[in-house]
């Protein structure tokens, strides 16, 4: 296919009258006059290539149906527009149609320029950026400060809306090999018309990893959604068949709808530590009573294990594993059997014993240590569930959505965020600056 060239080289001449005081004069006042007369400079570059493209793209125009088209001035007002660089104003050339009767705005259409958008979308990318950690109205004023854009944070919210909506960070998942699945989730507080408050509901998450040493990346985000959709829409996302070890804390519910013929289910060690106590307590013990219970508990092999340990392993040691997953199977007989009078802790650990010991089979199979606990992985999430909780509040699930996409992007996958802005909304080239070259001249010389 024939590229097309490109329109060349320009040359802008430019030319900086520049006050220097007298006296008092720094190296950081020096440079910080310069940032505040930064805008005005940027300000005059771009509306001198508006005008130089400007006229090229015009001159396409007439010539190439010099009977149709005829120029017909200026726009009435100057468009403003807020960038990264400055704020500017720019009165568009048009053209009259006489085919169709209407005037038009070639640079307009020449340089995809949005219509009734006061800033460019370069210029929220800051902000929306800033809104995975920070409050909109947060994000607002830090871009304000830092960058000297004045927006609102309606602004922002709008615009990141759009920007979600347009993305879907999940659509090449097919050619990865993942091979383990992680799932989790939390309650969030739902709103809804109005600000109506539409009580709490499940904010649930999966990521996946390719195997053993391989980081895991988020596959899916859902609102109020349960795990038997969420098996489904996985089973869409991603070659599901494929993937041999399922991750979670336990959830019910969880190990029913996601676990297939072929995958094993590794139970969170730390998890199960934790929550033994509540189901004791669910049991009327108190606090002291429970100790010998859970002491019991800890001093099972797997629940005393670490990756660490795991993955010091070497061959030679096939008999010490065996032993292990042996003590620990013995282990837990003893302690169902201590848990007797206490039903609701016993079904606990009868549905725990199996599963959060999967990493000692894993082991002497596939010589490959399973992590053994959530909490390392779930702490990447750890940012997203204080900005929910904490600064968001109350969340209409759609926003919720929209906030986690471009989380993925801005926490999970910094390399392609600043891709999503370079190429949305479609390809583009950008301008390359050739060479520079400054000179002085004094007006009127110091003394």
């Amino acid at each position: 296919k024939k590229r097309r060239n490109p329109l060349g080289e320009i040359t802008l001449d430019l030319r900086l009258v520049i006050k220097i005081p007298r006296t008092k004069l720094t190296i950081n006042s020096l440079v910080s006059g310069l940032k505040q007369a930064a805008p005005r400079i940027h300000a005059a570059i771009l509306t001198t290539l508006l005008e130089a493209l400007e006229e090229q793209v015009v001159q396409r125009y007439l010539e190439r149906d010099p009977e149709r088209y005829r120029k017909n001035g200026h726009q009435s007002k100057p468009r403003k527009f807020g960038c990264s660089l400055c704020d500017f104003s720019y009165r568009f050339a048009q053209l009259l149609d006489r085919r169709e009767g209407r005037s038009l705005t070639p640079l307009v259409k020449a340089l995809a320029i949005p219509g009734q958008v006061r800033f460019l979308d370069e210029a929220l990318e800051p902000g929306i950026g800033l809104c995975a950690h920070v409050s909109y109205r947060r994000a607002a004023g830090e871009v304000e400060r830092i960058g000297g854009q004045a927006m609102s944070h309606t602004t922002i919210h709008r615009r990141l809306q759009q920007f979600a909506r347009t993305h879907d960070p999940f659509t090449d998942l097919k050619g990865k090999p993942f091979a383990w699945l992680l799932v989790d989730g939390t309650k969030v507080r739902l709103q809804g018309a109005k600000g109506s408050d539409l009580g709490q509901a499940q904010m649930r998450w999966a990521l996946a990893s390719v195997g053993a040493g391989q980081p895991f990346e988020p596959v899916g985000f859902w609102i109020n959604t349960p795990w038997k959709s969420i098996r489904k829409d996985l089973a869409e996302r991603l070659e599901y068949a494929r993937l041999r070890v399922l991750f979670s804390d336990g959830e019910m519910g969880i190990a029913e709808n996601l676990l297939s013929s072929r995958m094993r289910h590794q139970r969170c060690v730390w998890h199960g530590k934790r929550d033994f106590p509540y189901l004791l307590y669910a049991d009327e013990l108190k606090k002291a009573d429970q100790k010998p219970f859970v002491d019991q508990l800890h001093a099972i092999a797997a629940m005393s294990m670490t990756k660490a340990q795991l993955e010091k392993l070497r061959p030679q040691d096939r008999l010490r594993v065996q032993q292990l997953a042996e003590q620990t199977q013995q282990g837990f007989e003893n302690l169902l059997k201590a848990l007797e009078p206490y039903p609701r802790a016993r079904a606990y650990i009868e549905n725990l014993a199996k599963p959060v010991s999967t990493f000692f089979n894993w082991w002497l199979q596939k010589g490959e240590a399973l992590p053994l606990t959530t909490n390392a992985i779930e702490s990447h999430f750890s940012r997203i569930c204080n900005r929910v909780k904490r600064i968001g509040r109350r969340w209409s699930d759609r926003g919720l959505l929209n906030w986690l996409t471009v989380s993925f992007y801005k926490i999970f996958k910094p390399e392609r965020w600043s891709l999503q802005w370079e190429n949305a909304p479609r390809p583009v080239n950008n301008i390359r600056l050739l060479s520079v070259e400054a000179t002085y001249q004094w007006s009127v010389a110091l003394t």
